[in-house]
């Protein structure tokens, strides 16, 4: 086990529970248990939850307006391009906006929103001895458009 800490979930504050569910689902994750209308955990590859939805503040509420403080997006990491290629797809034939797509050197994300306004991006990382490096062997990230035909043209034909 690593000495040092790493994110274990998220907990996020939603209108409505059953429409934050479905939306998380589209991006792969499944329902691991449910509190009624008022909370929801999900995760991904068995383990207990990698987010959490809860009403208890928020039923009905909307979302913070722009210009104040809290949560700019949250990442999700996707194993490979073709991997990152089929959530893609599920979230535009779900209908969600995207608000980006960068190659940022290290990584290739795309960006959109959750139904509550939450900053969501799906990314995939390339290998380590990939990234872009200065002169000095530092690293520099990039922030150059997505080739987004190129990347949804790797979706597996066993995805759905």
């Amino acid at each position: 086990m690593s000495p040092h800490p790493t994110v274990g979930h998220i907990h996020l504050r939603v209108e409505e529970l059953d429409r934050s569910i479905a939306f998380y689902e589209m991006l792969g994750f499944a329902l691991t248990q449910r509190y009624g209308t008022q909370a929801a955990f999900l995760g991904a590859g068995g383990y207990h939850h990698h987010i959490g939805l809860n009403t208890w503040d928020s039923a009905g509420g909307k979302a913070p307006p722009p210009g104040h403080t809290g949560l700019y997006h949250t990442a999700f990491l996707c194993p490979d391009r073709p991997a990152l290629a089929a959530v893609l797809q599920r979230v535009l034939d779900g209908g969600v906006t995207l608000t980006g797509a960068a190659d940022h050197g290290v990584s290739e994300a795309v960006y959109f929103s959750d139904p509550d306004g939450n900053g969501v991006e799906i990314y995939r990382d390339r290998p380590q001895e990939d990234w872009p490096r200065d002169a000095q062997g530092q690293l520099e990230m990039l922030n150059r458009p997505l080739d987004l035909p190129a990347l949804l043209a790797e979706i597996p034909t066993d995805a759905s």
